[in-house]
C-alpha cells in the first residue's frame, strides 16, 4: 500500500493502563524505545529513563487516577513521535538538498498503527508492519547489527601503517598484512584461518578484490591508498552510514507506483521495477553517469516521466554555451560543422561561425544546438521528466565511460547505458513499440517525441549503502549527502534534548 494511503479509522485515545496497572502492552512500548537504536534510530530522542521511573510508582500505586491520565497521555505523545520517526524519518528531505514529493503521516494516521498494535497485543511487531514497505530496509538493519558485533574488533584496534612508494603490489612485503587480513577477515572478504603470510599473496589479493568490488573501487588487486583509505574506516563509521541510509529511505519515495524507475546516484545504476502488494520486483538494471561532483553534480528529487524524444536535438544549455563551446568556437570555428552544430537565432537557423551570432547566444538571443547524429552529446534517445532543472535521462556516444567504476562525468544529466533496454521498460504498455520499431527510431536522424500511454515516476535517490545479492556494498559519498544528513541528524538530536517532550513525573 503507498505510504500515502495509510486508513484513518474513527480517531480514539489510546490506553496504557487497565484502571491504574500499565497493560504489558506499555512495557512492549519501553522496550521498543530502548531497542530504537536496532532501528537505526537514536534512543536519547526518546525521554525512556522518565517513562520508566513514572510507571513504576504507577505499579506501586502511587499514582492518583490524574497521575495515571497524564502518564496515559505521555506515553501516546512519545510513541506517536517514535511511529513518526520510523515512517516519516526525522529530518525534512527539503533541509537536505532532496525535492521529493511525499505525503508523510499524520498524527492521526500514526495513532491508527498504534491503536492497531494495542488491539492485536502486538506491539513488537509494529516496526516491522511500518517499515516493511520500504526497500532494503530489512536488509540494512541486519548489516547494521552486524557491523554493532564489530565495534570492538581488534582487527581495527592498531592502525593500517602508511604504503611505501604509495601503493602494495603481489610479492611485496608490508608491515600491515596482519592488520590487513584480520580486517578482510572480519569484514567476509577473506576466510578465516591461514597464518598471515610474509608477503602479499594471492590469497591476500584475491580478498582485497572483493573487499575493492564491495566499496566502489576499480578490483584491481592493488593495495593502494583508496583501498587502504576504505579498509581504515571503523566499523563505528560504517555504523552511522547505515543509520544514515536508513533515515533517507525513510522518506525516499521509492513505492508510490505500480511501475518505477530510480536512479542510486553514488551507485551509478538505475533500476526499473514492479511494485505488487508492498513487494518490489526487478525489471531492469543498467550502469549510468551522472553529475560531476561538486560543479555539476545531478540534482536529487522525483518527477514523472512523460515523453520520449527519439533523434533529439541537443539544445545546449546557456551555462554550458558559455563556458564551454562559445570559446572552443572561437578558437576553432570548425568545430561547429564538426559536431553537427548550429546558431538558432529566432526563426532561423545559420551555421555561420560569426562574432554576431556568438554574441547573440551570450547575450541569450540565441542558442546553439546540435542535430541528430551520432555525435549528438544526447545519443540517440531522451527520457523526459519535466522539471525546472532540466534534468533528464538520455544516451551517449561516449559509451566507453560506462567501463569506469566511478562514473561522474556529465554536466547534472543522467546518460543511461541501455537506452533499448530502458525504453523497451518504458513503454512496455504501448506493445506496437517492439525494440526493432525503438532502434529506428534512434537511427532515423529524425527527431520525433512521443507521449507515453501512462506516465511513469523517476527518483534521483541518493543511498551510500546497497545490499544485493547477499552482499553489502559502500559507495563514497560523492555529493557530501552523507556529511549533510548527519549534521542535521546531530542538530535535531541537540534540538529535542534542549526541549524536552515534558519537564517532569506526574
Amino acid at each position: 500500500m503507498p505510504e500515502s494511503a495509510v486508513a484513518i479509522s474513527a480517531q480514539t485515545p489510546l490506553f496504557w493502563f487497565s484502571g491504574s496497572q500499565p497493560l504489558k502492552q506499555t512495557q512492549q512500548a519501553i522496550v521498543l524505545l530502548e531497542q530504537a537504536g536496532l532501528q537505526g534510530l537514536n534512543p536519547a530522542d526518546y525521554p525512556i529513563e522518565s517513562l520508566k521511573q513514572s510507571l513504576a510508582q504507577a505499579n506501586n500505586g502511587q499514582l492518583s487516577t490524574e497521575q495515571v491520565a497524564q502518564l496515559n497521555h505521555r506515553i501516546s505523545q512519545v510513541m506517536r513521535m517514535y511511529v513518526k520517526d520510523l515512517k516519516n524519518g526525522r529530518i525534512d528531505p527539503d533541509t537536505v538538498k532532496q525535492k521529493f514529493n511525499r505525503t508523510p503521516i499524520t498524527d492521526a494516521q500514526a495513532d491508527v498503527f498504534l491503536q492497531n498494535a494495542l488491539q492485536q497485543e502486538d506491539l513488537a511487531s509494529l516496526p516491522q508492519t511500518l517499515t516493511s514497505p520500504i526497500p532494503m530496509y530489512n536488509s540494512l538493519l541486519k548489516v547494521l547489527a552486524h557491523y554493532k558485533t564489530l565495534l570492538d574488533s581488534p582487527a581495527w584496534q592498531t592502525p593500517l601503517p602508511a604504503l611505501k612508494g604509495g601503493s602494495l603490489k603481489p610479492g611485496q612485503p608490508y608491515a600491515g598484512l596482519a592488520g590487513v587480513q584480520a580486517r578482510l577477515e572480519a569484514l567476509g572478504d577473506l576466510a578465516p584461518g591461514t597464518a598471515v603470510p610474509a608477503v602479499y599473496d594471492a590469497r591476500l589479493v584475491q580478498g582485497v578484490k572483493n573487499f575493492q568490488e564491495r566499496h566502489g573501487l576499480e578490483p584491481d588487486g592493488v593495495l593502494g591508498k583508496g583501498t587502504l583509505a576504505q579498509l581504515s574506516v571503523t566499523p563505528a563509521e560504517r555504523v552511522r552510514q547505515i543509520e544514515i541510509s536508513l533515515e533517507r529511505l525513510r522518506w525516499t519515495p521509492l513505492t508510490t507506483h505500480p511501475r518505477m524507475i530510480v536512479v542510486n546516484v553514488p551507485e551509478f545504476i538505475l533500476r526499473g521495477y514492479t511494485v505488487n502488494n508492498g513487494q518490489v520486483n526487478p525489471e531492469i538494471e543498467m550502469k549510468v553517469i551522472v553529475g560531476k561532483a561538486f560543479n555539476t553534480s545531478t540534482p536529487l528529487f522525483d518527477g514523472e516521466m512523460k515523453h520520449i524524444e527519439f533523434s533529439p536535438y541537443w539544445n545546449i544549455p546557456y551555462s554550458i554555451a558559455r563556458s564551454e563551446t562559445i570559446p572552443r568556437l572561437r578558437r576553432d570555428p570548425g568545430y561547429l560543422s564538426r559536431q553537427g552544430m548550429e546558431f538558432v537565432v529566432g526563426n532561423s537557423v545559420s551555421t555561420a561561425v560569426t562574432e554576431a551570432n556568438m554574441n547573440a547566444v551570450l547575450a541569450g538571443q540565441a542558442r546553439i544546438r546540435q542535430r541528430p547524429g551520432p555525435q549528438n552529446a544526447l545519443g540517440d534517445i531522451k527520457f523526459i521528466f519535466p522539471n525546472n532543472m532540466s534534468i533528464f535521462l538520455h544516451h551517449t556516444p561516449s559509451v566507453g565511460l560506462f567501463d569506469r567504476t566511478r562514473r561522474d562525468f556529465s554536466h547534472g544529466c543522467i546518460r543511461v547505458e541501455e537506452p533499448v533496454e530502458l525504453a523497451q521498460f518504458v513503454l512496455v504498455n504501448q506493445p506496437e513499440w517492439t525494440a526493432k520499431r525503438i532502434k529506428s527510431a534512434m537511427e532515423s536522424r529524425k527527431s520525433n517525441t512521443m507521449t507515453l500511454s501512462e506516465p511513469i515516476p523517476v527518483v534521483l535517490a541518493y543511498s551510500t549503502v546497497v545490499v544485493k545479492n547477499n552482499k553489502t556494498y559502500f559507495f563514497p559519498d560523492i555529493y557530501g549527502q552523507d556529511k549533510l544528513l548527519n549534521q542535521a541528524l546531530l542538530r535535531h538530536a541537540q534540538q529535542r534534548a534542549s526541549r524536552p517532550l515534558f519537564a517532569s513525573n506526574p
